[in-house]
């Protein structure tokens, strides 16, 4: 057993990093990322250290380990050490130091044992996705920005369910959210990392700005790291499961309409996540299994994808769908690892997608819940369509004068080894059993769900032969929640800049007005008032002989009254008389 934090690890390594020279600076992350493998490796049992005094009556706990922690602490670990292997191309310095504080906060978000150590890399995580973001070149600021205000605002709503949840239950340590508003807190905080819809806008913004590795390192933390926040807090939520439902449909409709790339894989996260987040929210055993299973699983064959992605834009330097064509013979290696994650992700039998799906899908018709089990079924078909989509107009489909190759050796061999990952958990589940908080009983290989989920696979593939004729390429894409966030940003922004200075100078004038017109009558306030009263009589029809008396009378009193009757028709003196009228009203009702 290893008692050491393995967050420290890593925060370890990317202080030291600035001190190597560039050319060991790679070898030194790959060596942390292993490092940070084996130490979460010999982590055994369940275990509480690095118990830090904090505040009285509370400390930080910055190691807890149990089978939940353990799992999800696996999967981060192991698929980093792939992603650095594929960041052999990535020799910018801050660059670098931004992903080794990604994995630790990361790492160090799913073994800390109290909120405010999770909080503090929960912030530290959004610091370092921002920093991934930014390097994606001239193109990211505006989504990074938007990136940093809503996780702002996400960071303040977790902060708050913490605060409510000490106040309720007297304890920091992570676990179930008491009810009422600190759920609500609870689920908008964790569910802005988790891109919950409507809160998922920053997502698909960001993501394909960011620079090529940085995608592979983004798709693995920000989102699981909250599904495995839902799962300490929040499992058995029906407002989780249903949120979760959405999640699915929401971002399998915008994937499929989406020609750049990184933005198909960004909205396909929002509904692989939906599975996680539903799966939390039916919360048994099996529902759990099957959320973190799919957690674990996802990471790989997404992390594959982004993968595959980055390594066309890195050889061809193009990210939509209708600039590429026919890269199937000129990068055989890619397109293989690209067929096998998008057969994963879409949960064809014996690779790891499947494993999982069908494993939450079980749980859904264990817990009676019809609707929601065909809601998983069409995802997973929709999923189908999507990457039949990618590779088709990325690998099969000619495209005369574009020509490429495969990557460099470093980003093949990290996308083998993801890939075969994605094959052994797919037909030896149990090697992912194993380690899952429950023990399972479910039989993912019924020969009755493998020959239901290839006849579905396949009437989709015929159908689509069939109808190929008729299908029309996409040229309209409806605006995301982004665009209206946006657009009130912006009105919110004039508002600021024009209306609210306008009022500020407005009120200004008006209490200048009253201030003078209050002065002006404390000089004299019998003659003032009989200035005043003679004006107003003025305003009623009189006989024009009785008029010119009135004006006459009204000249010789205005050139008597001290100072001159210069104020007599400023504006002021009519919000004046109405102030008076007021506070005599005033004394009348509540004083008299």
């Amino acid at each position: 057993m290893i008692a050491l934090p393995p967050f420290a690890i890593y925060l370890i390594g990317a202080i030291v990093l600035p001190l190597l020279p560039q050319r060991v600076r790679h070898e030194w992350m790959l060596f942390v990322t292993i490092a940070g493998l084996a130490c979460i490796s010999l982590q055994k049992g369940d275990m509480i250290g690095w118990v830090l005094p904090f505040l009285s009556g509370m400390d930080l706990i910055l190691l807890s380990v149990d089978d939940l922690s353990r799992v999800v602490g696996y999967i981060f670990a192991g698929i980093s050490v792939l992603a650095i292997i594929y960041a052999s191309e990535e020799k910018r310095l801050i660059h670098q130091i931004a992903i080794l504080l990604q994995i630790g906060s990361g790492i160090g978000i799913v073994f800390a044992g109290d909120f405010i150590t999770l909080f503090l890399f929960w912030e530290l995580l959004a610091l370092s996705s921002l920093a991934l973001i930014w390097y994606g070149g001239e193109d990211a600021a505006g989504p990074g920005y938007r990136y940093a205000l809503m996780h702002i605002l996400g960071g303040a709503l977790l902060l708050g369910a913490i605060a409510l949840q000490y106040a309720e239950t007297g304890s920091l340590l992570v676990g179930h959210a008491a009810p009422g508003l600190t759920t609500i807190l609870f689920i908008l905080g964790i569910g802005m990392n988790a891109a919950i819809i409507p809160l998922h806008a920053w997502l698909p913004d960001a993501y394909p700005k960011a620079s090529i590795v940085g995608s592979v390192i983004l798709c693995i933390f920000t989102t699981k790291a909250a599904v495995y926040l839902l799962a300490r807090t929040l499992p058995g939520s029906e407002v989780v499961m249903y949120l979760g439902a959405i999640m699915v449909v929401y971002g399998l409709i915008f994937a499929l309409l989406q020609d750049d790339m990184r933005s198909l894989l960004s909205y396909h996260i929002i509904s692989q996540v939906g599975y996680m987040v539903a799966a939390i929210g039916i919360g048994t055993t099996l529902a759990i299994n099957g959320g973190i299973a799919h957690l674990f699983n996802h990471i790989l064959y997404k992390a594959l994808l982004f993968m595959v992605v980055g390594a066309i834009i890195y050889q061809t330097g193009r990210h939509r769908l209708s600039e590429l064509g026919g890269l199937g013979k000129q990068m055989p290696l890619t397109f293989a690892a690209c067929i096998i994650a998008s057969a994963a992700i879409a949960g064809v039998p014996w690779l790891n997608g499947y494993i999982s799906k069908e494993m939450i899908v079980g749980a859904a018709a264990e817990s009676g819940l019809f609707t929601l089990e065909i809601l998983l079924l069409i995802g997973s078909v929709g999923t189908f369509l999507s990457f039949v989509k990618l590779n088709y107009y990325a690998f099969i489909k000619e495209k005369p004068g574009l020509v490429s190759s495969d990557p460099p050796l470093p980003m093949q061999i990290a996308m083998v080894m993801t890939a075969l990952s994605c094959i052994i958990y797919g037909v030896y589940p149990w090697v992912l059993f194993s380690i899952l908080p429950y023990p399972i009983t479910h039989d993912v290989f019924s020969l009755t769900h493998v020959i239901e989920t290839i006849i579905i696979f396949a009437a989709v593939l015929l159908n689509l032969w069939v109808a190929r004729s008729i299908i029309k390429q996409i040229t309209y894409i409806p605006p995301d929640f982004m665009a209206l966030y946006r657009t009130v940003g912006r009105a919110f922004l004039r508002v600021s800049h024009f209306t609210l200075p306008a009022v500020e100078t407005g009120i200004t004038r008006i209490i200048s007005r009253i201030s003078s017109g209050a002065t002006w009558s404390l000089q004299n306030p019998v003659m003032a008032g009989e200035i005043l009263l003679q004006s107003a009589l003025l305003r009623i029809v009189t006989p024009a002989a009785a008029g010119r008396c009135r004006e006459e009378h009204l000249a010789l009193l205005t050139a008597q009254y001290p100072g001159g009757g210069s104020s007599l028709r400023d504006p002021g003196y009519g919000i004046f008389i109405v102030s008076v009228l007021l506070f005599a009203y005033f004394i009348m009702v509540f004083v008299l």
